[in-house]
């Protein structure tokens, strides 16, 4: 498989990066997963949580007679082992997701029993991603620091070895308590950042599958007969962050950051309307992709009019808001960037949508990996990145919104906000989550903390001498059933 970015450290406590999700699926099952319509299924768990009357204590049944791939059993203190883990690691990105828990207990080999402070309806979704994916104890407990360079988990692949910037190469477990559905024996997946080399090594045979087609390939690419394309709407955008408040890095108390752009709304709220979000998916991704102007995805649930009301694209009202906040024009904005072709491009006629608004965009190109890194630490002023997205809005929110989250990249703070989402995870009533997003919205947009800008459509192609490869809206490929065609087995 082809991917198009290195994934981060494949530790599913501390990792941020969509690629590592690609990889941790092969190797690392969660205790649940979404199904192919985005409902949430049992894993490494045999049923849904139960949910006191109270909504103060989830239980959660888990397999028994099972094993990790360093022969260790899994049971549910080997759950409660990683919950915990992620729940406090000073350097884990799961806290803020698992929300406001008092305790996690087992009550017998088969029960992993959370205790909340508050009740905290998201809970199972979380499970469904990193904050649900169980690691061995006995390697956390040989060597916790390091697990990334030799993780271990349930899955129906093992860890082999990684080349960093090259390959990581994963083989099939035989201690995998469904090994006999596991059809290949093993899985490289190679470092191709460059989206023409995927898709020349695609044409070729040198690779099966890659990610991430680029909207400028993927015409050419779904008309080759030799070919399979692979689509879905995204649950994520894509947008740019705000450094409001984010000094000594993410999870750290804000401290303030004395620009306009950090300091004050009317500027940040000019950026927003100088992004003519429609005009820019429409031409840089050949109608592929749609514009996002909130977290809450439109055919979701939890979607209403204020939840996914759109800022109208106004470069006038832009500049008339830049003279009230006192600043000379052009605005200067430096902004970090993928360096990527399609990210650039992207970037590129963004520089040239704001300039209308009184803005001067200053592309800064930078590596994924080392993006990654100054997007936790808040060495920018703007910075271009996207979510792969979630199935329950909390996860698309609150992560990267509320005061202090492990994943709020921008130091931003709003008590306001806060209670909004605090309140919307709480309730279990669809509707009622619904509005209280709503009202959120409303207030994100009169902040912009972060401008969302574009909605993604997932594009895979794999070859037609594998089949079995599957891609869901949660922008992971799964390629745990993937098998050659002429395998007899298949």
């Amino acid at each position: 498989m082809g991917l198009s970015n290195e994934p981060d450290k494949l530790d599913p406590t501390t990792s941020s990066s969509l690629y590592t999700r690609y990889v941790m699926n092969s190797i690392c099952e969660k205790l649940y997963d979404n199904d192919a319509s985005g409902k949430l299924v049992p894993q490494l768990a045999t049923a849904l949580p139960t949910v006191s009357e109270d909504g103060l204590t989830v239980t959660i049944p888990v397999r028994s007679g099972i094993k990790f791939a360093d022969d260790t059993p899994f049971d549910a203190a080997a759950v409660q082992t990683s919950l915990q883990r992620h729940l406090t690691s000073k350097t884990s990105q799961r806290t803020s997701e698992m929300g406001p828990i008092a305790a996690i207990e087992t009550a017998d080999p088969t029960h992993v029993v959370i205790k909340y402070k508050k009740p905290f309806a998201p809970i199972t979704a979380a499970l469904a991603d990193r904050a649900g994916m169980i690691m061995s104890p006995a390697a956390l407990a040989k060597d916790d620091k390091n697990f990334a360079d030799h993780p271990v988990c349930v899955g129906a692949f093992k860890f082999v070895k990684r080349v960093p910037q090259t390959s990581i190469t994963v083989e099939r477990d035989p201690l995998y308590y469904d090994a006999a559905k596991v059809r290949l024996d093993r899985i490289t997946y190679r470092i191709m950042a460059d989206a023409n080399i995927r898709a020349a090594n695609l044409r070729s045979g040198d690779i099966q599958v890659a990610d991430t087609i680029s909207p400028q390939d993927v015409d050419a690419l779904a008309k080759d007969p030799d070919l399979r394309l692979l689509q879905s709407q995204a649950l994520g955008f894509r947008g740019i962050y705000l450094n409001i408040g984010n000094v000594d890095g993410v999870g750290k108390p804000a401290k303030p950051i004395d620009t306009p752009l950090a300091k004050e709304a009317k500027v940040r709220q000019a950026l927003s309307l100088s992004v003519d979000r429609r005009t820019l998916v429409d031409t840089v991704f050949n109608n592929w992709y749609e514009p996002a102007c909130t977290a809450i995805v439109p055919n979701s649930t939890f979607a209403t009019p204020a939840g996914i009301a759109c800022p109208t694209y106004d470069p006038e009202k832009s500049k008339q808001l830049l003279a009230e906040a006192g600043v000379s024009l052009p605005y200067r904005v430096t902004l970090q960037v993928q360096n990527s072709q399609d990210q650039l491009r992207y970037a590129q006629a963004l520089q040239a949508s704001v300039q209308a608004g009184g803005f001067e965009l200053k592309i800064v190109p930078v590596e994924y990996s080392t993006l990654l890194d100054v997007q936790k630490r808040g060495t920018y002023e703007a910075l271009q990145l996207g979510w792969s997205g979630r199935i329950d809005p909390d996860a698309n929110t609150s992560r990267f919104l509320t005061t202090g989250s492990g994943s709020n990249y921008g130091g931003y703070s709003n008590k306001e906000l806060d209670d909004l989402l605090g309140r919307a995870a709480r309730t279990t009533d669809t509707a009622q989550r619904a509005d209280l997003y709503g009202q959120a919205v409303q207030l994100i947009q009169k902040d912009n903390p972060y401008i969302y800008t574009y909605r993604e459509r997932l594009l895979t192609v794999h070859s037609t001498q594998v089949t079995g490869v599957e891609m869901y809206p949660d922008g992971v490929v799964r390629l745990g059933k993937a098998a050659f065609v002429t395998d007899r087995q298949g």
